[in-house]
C-alpha cells in the first residue's frame, strides 16, 4: 500500500471559537493543520523551515497591521502557487483577492469549506 501525503492548510483566524471549527473541519477531512492568530503568526509558520503548506484559509479582519488580503499577497510572493481561501463576516474594503483566490462570506456552511478547498485543488492527501 502507498502512504499518501497529508496536505497542510495554514489556518488564519483571531477569534479562538471560530479558529477551534474550521480546524476541526480540515482536521476531521483529513489535512493536517497550522494555526495562526494574525499576520504576524501567519509569516511565521510560512518561514519556518521545512513547513510544507498546501493551502492558506485566512479571515479578513484580524488584528496587527496585516489583514488577510495583505497576507495572502505576502503569501504568494514567497510561494506563487498557494491556493488561498478568504473568509469575512464584515468588509467595507473592496476585495482583494489574489489570482484565483475564493471567498467564503460568513455566516457559511462548514462543509463549504472543504468544498472550496477541493474546488481549488487540495484534497487532504496528495496522490
Amino acid at each position: 500500500m502507498t502512504k499518501h501525503a497529508t496536505r497542510t492548510v495554514l489556518v488564519v483566524e483571531d477569534e479562538p471559537l471560530v479558529r477551534e471549527l474550521i480546524v476541526a473541519e480540515f482536521e476531521d477531512a483529513g489535512f493536517r493543520v497550522r494555526e495562526a492568530e494574525d499576520g504576524e503568526g501567519a509569516m511565521s509558520a510560512l518561514d519556518e523551515q521545512g513547513a510544507d503548506i498546501h493551502l492558506l484559509f485566512t479571515d479578513i479582519r484580524l488584528p496587527g497591521d496585516m489583514d488577510g488580503w495583505g497576507i495572502a499577497q505576502e503569501a504568494r510572493r514567497r510561494r506563487p502557487d498557494l491556493p488561498v481561501i478568504y473568509a469575512t463576516g464584515y468588509s467595507v474594503d473592496a476585495p482583494r483577492l489574489v489570482p484565483g483566490g475564493c471567498l467564503l462570506t460568513k455566516p457559511y456552511r462548514p462543509a463549504a469549506i472543504i468544498e472550496t478547498a477541493r474546488a481549488l485543488g487540495v484534497f487532504a492527501s496528495a496522490a
